[in-house]
């Protein structure tokens, strides 16, 4: 099925301040947990891997993901897992160890071990070239200074692979306030708003193909004090919206 498409023009981007309230307003104002959010994400970008990049079968593809320690890597947890539902060969790797992971990442790792999806905290896993997508969700939106230690490693690891690079919400590494180039994605799939560091100059090559998928924001929040947002249903039509 086409994803629809969207004039950028037509939808308001956010700066990395107004996202957490986003966020924030999302949990306490309306009681949409966290893991809601991630599960949604999740969802969305499992669905655009498998539509764009796998033919609309993700049956014995093979794919790897990277998984950072904060909400981005649950997300991106949360699409491993329903990729290996679908029959995918996936396989999962972290930014850190078992333990450094903390609420709900750490209830989606759990998750992926218990179904016995393969899981290792280094680049190794994966192993020969025959990896035919890369899944990024190391860093997110609040990244905070440049990458460091296996994070950097793992963004260069992935920008050496031929496989295309499906980043969630941001390439791992960009600034989304500011723009600040890192992984090299085929597309991106931005979640809610599209962030204002994702049209930064110099940035596009890094951006991909842009995308943007539902997490069931009210759109009344955005209407808020601290946001005053002109946003309405804009995902009438798909989950999914291909920004042009």
């Amino acid at each position: 099925m086409d994803i629809p498409i969207l004039s950028r023009n037509d939808i308001p981007y956010v700066t990395t301040r107004q996202m957490i309230e986003v966020d924030w307003a999302m949990m306490e104002d309306y009681h949409i947990e966290l893991l809601q959010m991630m599960e949604n994400a999740g969802r969305n970008l499992a669905d655009l891997a498998r539509r764009r990049f796998l033919n609309g079968n993700p049956g014995g593809r093979r794919i790897v993901v990277f998984a950072g320690t904060g909400g981005n890597g649950g997300g991106a947890m949360a699409c491993a897992r329903r990729l290996h539902n679908w029959g995918a060969d996936v396989r999962v790797c972290t930014t850190r160890p078992n333990e450094a992971f903390k609420g709900v990442p750490a209830h989606q790792l759990d998750i992926l071990h218990r179904m016995k999806v393969p899981v290792a905290t280094a680049p190794v896993i994966l192993g020969s070239n025959d990896t035919e997508l890369v899944v990024d969700g190391i860093v997110g939106y609040s990244l905070n200074g440049a990458p460091c230690g296996l994070a950097a490693d793992l963004i260069h690891l992935a920008n050496g692979q031929t496989a295309p690079v499906l980043s969630l919400d941001a390439p791992s590494g960009v600034d989304t306030t500011s723009g600040m180039p890192a992984i090299r994605a085929a597309a991106t799939m931005t979640l809610a708003l599209p962030k204002e560091g994702l049209r930064a100059d110099g940035v596009a090559d890094n951006v991909g193909e842009l995308y943007l998928a539902d997490i069931s924001v009210p759109p009344e929040l955005y209407k808020e004090p601290a946001l005053r947002l002109k946003v309405g249903a804009i995902f009438t039509r798909d989950e999914l919206l291909r920004l042009r």
